[in-house]
């Protein structure tokens, strides 16, 4: 970067320059991200704090930091974390960042999980309600499921069992559940799809799957190449892993459980179809994202 003393506001727009050039889709959030990084803050921080003049060690940093992001790596592995669901998660390459749509299927999960422990008479010794997320990856789900938990005082009624194929992810998601103070309420199980020797107990299965069709890879964002390609391809019409879930989901689902299924936007009909194929006499029914695309996918078991 050039320049001697100059302010915030200043490197920001120089670095949003740059970064618009390299392909960028959002330069001057990344600037400002990236900027507070090198100073120490956030980006309340730097916006506050526009006028100030920026140091020649922080501007070394920064200027390091802005070649990473002008070559497509994520801002998030950069910073070494994400912000998702108002808690912040170690992010790096062992495992596929956060998404914001991700949040709907937290939310649908806890809003279930908090009805089902506050309708249902729960006497002591009650074995706790199991949640099953599959392909934890960061571990965001499970962990921001049992934070939202906790602070409805309702944690030690639940747990969750993370699986990831990946032994580096869930080394990742147990980071995360340590940082989080919620590791007692997870266990972490390496495997495909479900532990080994699974039985019909959990009341809610949370899936984030590879969905990406194949052909598409190459036609997403730059950044994408930083990521795990296995927790993103899907195959050849983005849904070979759910359909291998969908096999195996009568060996997990309690008789009277759901599961949530993040999906693409256009995969909507084709999950209702593949559950009334796969899974005769079950429900299955699709809701939207913010912006109206199919989003999250709730599979219902009727026995």
């Amino acid at each position: 970067m050039p320049g001697d003393a100059l302010t915030v506001s200043e490197l920001v727009r120089l670095a949003a320059a740059r970064l618009e050039a390299s392909g960028s889709g959002s330069p001057r959030l990344d600037a400002e991200l990236l900027l507070g990084q090198a100073l120490g803050t956030d980006r309340i921080g730097v916006l506050a704090h526009a006028g100030a003049p920026v140091g020649t060690g922080a501007l070394e940093v920064f200027e390091a930091l802005l070649v990473r992001r002008e070559r497509g790596e994520p801002v998030a592995y950069i910073r070494g974390f994400r912000e998702f669901h108002g808690l912040a998660f170690g992010t790096d390459a062992r495992a596929l960042i956060p998404r914001p749509e991700t949040e709907l299927l937290v939310d649908a999960a806890l809003a279930e999980v908090v009805r089902r422990l506050t309708t249902a008479p729960r006497p002591p010794g009650t074995p706790a309600l199991r949640v099953a997320d599959v392909g934890t990856g960061t571990g965001a789900i499970a962990v921001s499921l049992i934070v939202g938990l906790r602070r409805r005082k309702m944690d030690e009624a639940a747990l969750v069992i993370a699986v990831d194929s990946s032994e580096d992810a869930l080394q990742l998601a147990r980071e995360n559940a340590v940082g989080h103070g919620v590791a007692d309420r997870i266990v972490f199980v390496a495997a495909d799809l479900f532990p080994h020797h699974v039985e019909p107990t959990y009341a809610l299965v949370c899936a984030n799957l590879p969905y990406v069709p194949t052909a598409e890879l190459e036609q997403l964002a730059p950044e994408l190449a930083f990521e795990p390609r296995q927790a993103l391809d899907g195959g050849p019409d983005g849904l070979d892993v759910v359909r291998r879930l969908l096999e195996r989901l009568p060996e997990a689902l309690a008789p009277d459980g759901i599961a949530l299924l993040e999906i693409g936007a256009d995969q909507g009909e084709a999950i209702v179809r593949e559950v009334s194929a796969r899974l005769p006499g079950w429900r299955c029914t699709v809701a939207p994202d913010l912006a109206g695309r199919a989003r999250l996918a709730r599979i219902e078991r009727h026995a």
